[in-house]
């Protein structure tokens, strides 16, 4: 099967998969976005933190000052639409605010995450209908939908984060263009040079941008990184024994090569230590630098590394697994043992306006129950993690195959170890690597949020397994692609009133309680 191979249609199929991707994530994060006029969960630090920058006052969180501007301006912006300053209000941040002022932004921004993964999928493989499943797994996500519904900053982290590799593949494919081009048409490597300098400056400041949320933003540098490192030391390797990367013999497998389009990763090795260093080196650090000077012009007492220490500081501070009830390790993540609850309310009939002030209502005398959780979409969360697993299990044996035996005679292995699909299969796992280990280092209590950044290349791995198998003239493999996508679905609707805090019977929310951590 040919990996890579553009698709040309009359009906802009793509384009509209994708409208409908953007609009129906746009419905989901708005509808109802001002239901509980409160401060949900993390609202009482963050949008707090953006009523403080508007007022002057410089309040420190612990993390990197980015997304008290974003929630900020969230603010501003809100009182020049129609309406915006008008409707449910409260006072929970010392001004009188409605919900929808400091979230909107949040849901707008968590609209196009679906869009960007698409937009990576499709730069790592050009198949639009891979993009397209990509995009609709992340859109049924239901952590990544209860993260844009309130002002929280998680989901910038993430978006940043996404940006930024989706400039980087964009970088590395015109390099295809740039050779194309060939030696005697100047001009047009001059446009292609362009392209791939401010697609590379651009991946640069998003990637900074990312950090700029929170440090742990600096996951998705170090997969971009690792992919690098990871590309020339193959290149190394098949130096020194060829069948990574150039088929065994020329001759035999000249007419399969030329079906075989590059993968943008081959050109990871086109960038030299020098572009590395400047644009996924200085221009994330200059961005993330840039981001602290509003804040620090509140109050010009601290420095800019003094400010590093403290939020240093802060996390080293931060109890252990026992500071909060929802705290959970790093091993649990892929799994999704301990959700968090983000908002629970009783009520005593489905009319009854949701009770905010005061403890709720004991459970007897509830017959209604608002629950948020802070929970992704369990079947996709499963089968993601399952997928993951699977394609690092796959490419080490390879690898280990390739590193113990001799070259076989068949014609079928003349082809290179790191075809496309390969080189997809290893960017996805060492992203998903880079986003999640390094938290087993981390002794303070975490939660199942931290995993998302890890989680949207674990969700990209069960998409890519699903394509081929929609792709497959096996029979059996088509109708597992399909009942995947169908469960997923199911499961997205089964849970969604967790996701939008949806009035819920007890027997309702027993019901999906699988696991007895879901609490």
């Amino acid at each position: 099967m040919v990996f890579f191979k553009p698709t040309d249609a009359k009906i802009p199929r793509f384009s509209i998969g994708l409208l409908g991707l953007l609009l129906g994530s746009l419905a989901l994060r708005f509808w109802g976005l001002s239901r509980f006029n409160t401060l949900v969960f993390d609202e009482v630090y963050y949008a707090n933190f953006a009523r403080g920058y508007l007022n002057g006052v410089q309040e420190f969180g612990g993390h990197p000052p980015l997304s008290n501007y974003l929630i900020a301006w969230s603010i501003q912006l809100a009182q020049l639409f129609p309406g915006g300053h008008e409707g449910v209000m409260n006072g929970l941040t010392g001004m009188l605010l409605t919900p929808f002022s400091y979230r909107w932004l949040n849901a707008f921004t968590g609209s196009f995450i679906p869009l960007v993964v698409a937009g990576i999928a499709l730069q790592l493989t050009h198949r639009r209908s891979y993009a397209l499943i990509a995009g609709l797994f992340s859109a049924v996500d239901g952590l990544f939908l209860v993260e844009s519904r309130y002002a929280l900053n998680n989901i910038y982290l993430v978006l940043f984060g996404l940006l930024g590799h989706f400039f980087l593949l964009l970088a590395l494919n015109q390099k295809d263009g740039w050779r194309m081009a060939g030696v005697n048409h100047n001009s047009g490597r001059s446009h292609h040079r362009f392209w791939f300098a401010l697609f590379l400056l651009l991946a640069g400041c998003c990637l900074g941008g990312a950090i700029a949320i929170k440090w742990n933003g600096a996951g998705f540098l170090l997969g971009a990184y690792l992919v690098w490192a990871a590309v020339w030391v193959i290149h190394w390797l098949d130096r020194l024994r060829p069948g990574l990367l150039n088929p065994q013999n020329n001759t035999a497998t000249t007419a399969m090569r030329a079906d075989l389009l590059r993968s943008p990763l081959e050109n990871m090795h086109h960038l030299h230590l020098g572009h590395v260093l400047f644009y996924l080196g200085l221009v994330p650090f200059l961005c993330y630098r840039l981001t602290w000077i509003p804040y620090m012009r509140l109050d010009t007492s601290t420095s800019f590394w003094q400010w590093q220490a403290k939020v240093l500081d802060y996390h080293n501070r931060v109890g252990g697994m026992d500071a909060h009830p929802y705290c959970s390790p790093w091993y649990q993540w892929p799994l999704m043992i301990r959700p968090i609850a983000y908002f629970y309310k009783t009520a005593q009939a489905i009319n009854e306006p949701v009770p905010i002030v005061g403890p709720p209502l004991p459970q007897e005398l509830g017959s209604v129950i608002y629950d948020v959780h802070a929970i992704g979409n369990p079947i996709l969360w499963w089968f993601s993690t399952a997928a993951i697993l699977l394609l690092t299990t796959m490419l080490l044996l390879r690898l280990i195959n390739w590193a113990i035996t001799r070259i076989p005679a068949e014609p079928r292995s003349r082809l290179p170890l790191f075809t496309p699909y390969v080189w997809t299969v290893l960017y996805l796992v060492l992203n998903w690597l880079a986003n999640w280990l390094p938290w087993a280092k981390v002794s303070r209590c975490t939660f199942l949020y931290h995993y998302m950044g890890a989680s949207v290349f674990s969700s990209l791995a069960i998409a890519l397994l699903v394509h081929r198998w929609l792709r497959s003239s096996d029979r059996w493999q088509r109708m597992t692609g399909i009942s995947i996508i169908f469960l997923v679905l199911l499961a997205f609707v089964f849970w969604l009133p967790f996701y939008l805090g949806l009035p819920l019977s007890p027997e309702g929310l027993i019901i999906r309680r699988w696991l007895p951590t879901w609490v």
